[in-house]
């Protein structure tokens, strides 16, 4: 006989609770009993009618969570399971709501919990749209005042965007139809940069195609960023779970999806003006920078002004006594120049005076002693020569004088 341990007894108990197809879909209606909500929004209570009570269980992801109370009579759907670590059978809620609600809301809220299952509300998968976008389209009716409004505000805010119509039914027996050929058509738009799926509210009836399983698949499938605008702030469409982004009214998408323009422009002239003021201070800094570091090198440098007025000094003394000198020395060539010029033959000879020579020998005749009678005599004048005969000797003294 085999022996079992309490946790593998535990584990085999809840094994076998939650492969059973019947407990794993369980609607229960009762009262709710015990109920406290713990600090991380868990919520713990009993169902319980005249005869028999069951612990349940709601995690803070679950629907209708936030009406419960002890006394409220609801119907809760959910699952069967073993809570091991005390052996407690639980029904873990997934969903409830007060009893009296109509057949409708119950489908809703099981469509609700089938698509969570299967990760379609899954806040990560949600994208944010293009913070700049060039093309937006809007799949809404286009005779009513929400295409008009979705215009209004975009043109207003950031005209610099293309408005694509992709027109539907919002209500009615084709709305489902229309809505979906409206995504199909998109589909084949490149560079869209989100998709507004847009209505003007209604009642609880009138949003039926947007708690379309259909039409809810079609925004989970979608490419582009979808932004639902169902314009009904107290019931959440399916739309708005899956879509990437909820806004309460159209006029609400057109301003989340758009930046304003005269916002971004005062934004860019006060960056403008930051980055001027930035470049200035930094200019300034270097240029202080660099002024330091010259008065620091200059600090170091050896005082030339004094060397540079000896340089002059020198050079003007240099100049003068340079000057001085070429004075003396011209001086001196003149006089030098006139000496010899005075010594000059021709220079004598122009002044009146002959060379004499004798016409044979050559040789000068300086005094009378050095001709005779008869001897033939050159008398170089200043324009020429002449040639004589020496008939006479006549000197300065008569007694020498002789005519032979």
């Amino acid at each position: 006989m085999p022996l079992y341990t309490v946790s593998d007894l535990t584990k085999y108990l809840k094994s076998s609770l939650e492969q059973d197809d019947l407990l794993n879909d369980v609607w229960v209606t009762g009262e709710v009993a015990s109920f406290t909500r713990s600090a991380a929004g868990h919520m713990y209570f009993s169902l319980k009618d005249l005869e028999s009570q069951i612990r349940c269980v709601m995690f803070r992801t679950g629907s209708g969570g936030e009406m419960l109370e002890s006394g409220l009579s609801i119907i809760a759907h959910g699952r069967i399971s073993l809570y091991e670590a005390r052996g407690d059978l639980q029904f873990y809620a997934q969903f409830v709501r007060p009893q009296g609600m109509g057949e409708l809301h119950l489908e809703l809220e099981r469509l609700k919990a089938k698509l969570a299952d299967e990760g379609l509300f899954d806040p990560t998968r949600k994208r944010t749209p293009s913070a700049f976008p060039r093309q937006i389209a809007v799949i809404t009716s286009p005779t009513g005042a929400v295409w008009h409004d979705i215009k209004s505000v975009i043109s207003r805010r950031y005209p610099l965007v293309e408005l694509i119509l992709a027109p539907c039914y919002v209500q009615g027996a084709n709305a489902v139809t229309s809505i979906l050929e409206a995504f199909d058509h998109l589909s084949t738009i490149t560079g869209l940069d989100a998709i507004i799926l847009a209505r003007g509210g209604g009642s609880f009836e009138e949003l039926h195609a947007f708690n379309d399983e259909a039409v809810a698949r079609a925004v989970y499938r979608s490419q582009t960023p979808v932004i639902s605008a169902i314009g009904h702030e107290t019931d959440v469409t399916l739309t708005d779970l899956v879509a990437d982004l909820r806004a309460p009214t159209p006029s609400v998408a057109a301003e989340l999806i758009v930046p304003d323009a005269r916002e971004l422009s005062v934004a860019v002239s006060q960056q403008g003006r930051r980055m001027s003021e930035v470049a200035r201070l930094g200019v300034q800094q270097r240029l202080y920078t660099v002024n330091r570091a010259v008065l620091q090198i200059g600090s170091h440098l050896p005082d030339i002004s004094k060397r540079k007025q000896r340089v002059d000094d020198l050079l003007h003394i240099s100049t003068l006594n340079f000057k001085t000198t070429i004075t003396i020395f011209s001086e001196k060539v003149t006089s030098i120049h006139q000496r010899l010029s005075a010594l000059d033959p021709k220079n004598v000879l122009n002044r009146g005076f002959a060379v004499l020579e004798n016409a044979i020998t050559r040789d000068p005749i300086t005094t009378t002693s050095d001709a005779s009678i008869n001897d033939r005599l050159r008398i170089h004048l200043h324009d020429g020569t002449l040639v004589a005969q020496v008939q006479e000797k006549l000197t300065t003294d008569p007694r020498k004088d002789r005519r032979n």
